[in-house]
Order: structure tokens, then sequence, then C-alpha cells
């Protein structure tokens, strides 16, 4: 089959009117190499076939460097593109009518290192963003909106907050002591925060707890964004529910949160992974104050660890390409594909059919 190289500074003039990946926060440790591939095969393709495939994010920060993508497989065409508003990378693909079985494998390959914030060491680099990029980090997406009983929620939550730490860190704790991970949830849920809070329904996966941080936070003020991506090793910290055990990764997809504070940058959060620990970390259905909870808690507020990949920050994305018509996607974490006139089920990767593997786990 034939294979063709993208170097990933291949899209940067499309997303040029993306705004910047500002980055501040320490990284800290050694790097780790990584190659992630996406197989993909169509099944009973009628009348072409598309597929969308998200690809790392191209602006290289403290933590995540991009090194490349290839593909290889019996697509007429394959592209990379970027939406113009987050500069996502996705590669489209396309196969003419007649092709009975569409195949593409898609390789990436990247480094990652740990990410930690030093709360005791401000740095005078990042003092503020600019009033454009407040705006933009501050803004609602068609699932999370800023005003009525979201707006209402934070106020409360903030009250006597006196610094974007102070605010942040109240909205991170009510997402940790009021939600639960619901294990019924199909994929990393949908992000629907306005119905969460209408309901009271404060249960589902890190699609929605975490996009409840970022509503929550950009409700009161503070810039906050989602970032998707998927884990792609073990945890090294001694988390067998924060990582990944086998090469196949195909359902391994993980959103994560980030806000900015003056003096610090854009910091890491993650309270869905807290809710995480204590529905799933052996021996399972831990208590909040579980000294295993208590850590992860901890440790979730101003850091990551890497064995984790980052797509993108993108929210109601649009496929470029796409022919049939539907909804904006609210994010861009799964591949995404269409055939015979009908959009295929991204949370069903054996029907599919998809497959992601990871160098970063050895079978």
């Amino acid at each position: 089959m034939d294979r063709r190289t993208f170097l990933s500074a291949s899209i940067a003039a499309t997303a040029a009117s993306a705004l910047p990946w500002r980055e501040t926060a320490a990284s800290t440790g050694e790097w780790r190499s990584y190659e992630v591939t996406t197989r993909v095969a169509i099944r009973n393709a009628r009348g072409g076939a598309r597929a969308w495939i998200p690809l790392p994010m191209t602006d290289d920060s403290p933590w995540q460097i991009a090194l490349g993508n290839s593909w290889s497989g019996n697509a007429s065409q394959a592209r990379i593109h970027a939406d113009g508003k987050y500069g996502a990378a996705i590669l489209a693909a396309e196969w003419r009518d007649g092709e009975s079985a569409p195949v593409i494998e898609v390789s990436s390959r990247f480094k990652t290192r740990d990410r930690v914030t030093d709360f005791t060491r401000p740095d005078p680099r990042a003092e503020r963003l600019a009033p454009a990029e407040v705006a933009f980090y501050t803004a609602p997406t068609e699932l999370i909106p800023t005003d009525g009983i979201v707006r209402e929620t934070a106020h409360e939550i903030v009250k006597g907050a006196k610094s974007d730490i102070e605010t942040a860190r109240a909205i991170y704790d009510w997402v940790v002591e009021n939600t639960f991970r619901d294990p019924k949830t199909r994929g990393c849920g949908w992000g629907d925060i306005k119905a969460m809070l209408e309901t009271r329904n404060l249960g589902g996966k890190c699609g929605d707890l975490n996009a409840l941080f970022v509503g929550l936070a950009r409700a009161a003020g503070v810039p906050a964004r989602d970032v998707y991506g998927i884990r792609i090793a073990p945890s090294l910290h001694g988390y067998r529910s924060l990582g990944v055990g086998a090469p196949v990764i195909s359902k391994a997809q993980h959103c994560r949160a980030e806000f900015f504070a003056r003096g610090f940058g854009w910091v890491p959060v993650d309270p869905a992974d807290v809710r995480k620990v204590v529905l799933e970390e052996p021996p399972a259905n831990l208590k909040i104050d579980d000294p295993k909870v208590v850590a992860a808690r901890k440790r979730l507020f101003g850091s990551w660890e890497m064995n984790w990949l980052a797509y993108n920050m993108a929210h109601d994305v649009t496929l470029p390409g796409a022919t049939v018509k539907g909804p904006r996607l609210p994010y861009l974490m799964y591949v995404n594909g269409e055939t015979g006139g009908e959009r295929l089920d991204p949370l069903e990767p054996d029907g599919f059919q998809y497959e992601i593997l990871t160098s970063g786990v050895r079978a």
C-alpha cells in the first residue's frame, strides 16, 4: 500500500486563524516517545465513504511535541485539515464509489513529559492573557453555556474567592465533591452541562465532568478550556484506573481541562479523573477520604501525568467534506465516518470498524 508522510507543520497556514497555544506552566521529567496508529476499515461501504481521524495537536508545548504523521491505504485522497477556529488537526480520507473495502492506517509520532505547576513560584511572563484570548476562553459553546443556571451555580460556588487560583480551586472541589462517574454513560459523555445542572443529575464521564469545570470557570470569569485526547500508557504513579494496560486503546479517549491564572499561565486540572479513581481504582468504590483519592485530588489540581496524547481543544466541530447533514460535533476525540448517506457511530469501534494501537504499552 502507498505510504505518505505529512509533517506536523503542514497545516500551519490553515490554522493561522486559531489563537496560539500559549504555555508557561512548568513541565518536568524525561521526554518519552510514542507512536499511535489508527486503523480504519469501513464495513459495508455503499456509494463511497469518508473518515475523519483526529491527529496530535500541532503546536508544540513544554509537555508535548509532534514528530509527524503518515498514512497508507486505498483512499482516493487523504488531506490534513484544521478547523478555522481552534486549529484542530483532522486527517480527512475519502474513497470512491465502488471501493468495497475502504481502509486507511494513520500513524502519529510524538513525545511527552509530565506537566506540573509550581504554585510557590509565580512567573511574571504569565501575568495576563490578551483581551481577545480572555474573550475566546470565557465564551460559551453550544453545550457549555455561561449564563442562566450555569452562571448562578458558578457565582454561588466562588463566593469569597479573591484570585484566579482560589476561584478555580473552589470550582474544582465542587465538581469533585458533587459529581460522580457514571459507568453507563456512552463514550466520554457529550458535556451538556445545562441539562446536568437543571436535572441535578451530575453523573457522567470526563466529557461531562470536565466540561462542567470549564463552563463554571468561564461563567465565573476565569478563562478555561477542555483538551481532548487519548490515554497511551500505564500510570507510573500507582493508579491502575488512570492509564492503559494493553496496546489496543480504541476506547481509551479522555479529555482534560485547563484554566488560566495570572502569574502561572495555563494550569492543568482533571476533576473527572478524581471521580474515576473513586469508582474504579482497586478495590473500587472508594470513599472520598480514601488516601488514594486524597492523593489524586491533590495531584490533579495543577498537574497532568503525560501518559496521554493531546489532540485538540475544539468545540462545535464541522467535519470537512461531510455529505451527511447533522449537528456539529461537541468535540473531536473519536474517529468519525460516513457511507451510504449515513453517519457511522464513533463510539462503536468494532462495528465501524476501527482500532487504535499505542507503542507506549508492549503486549
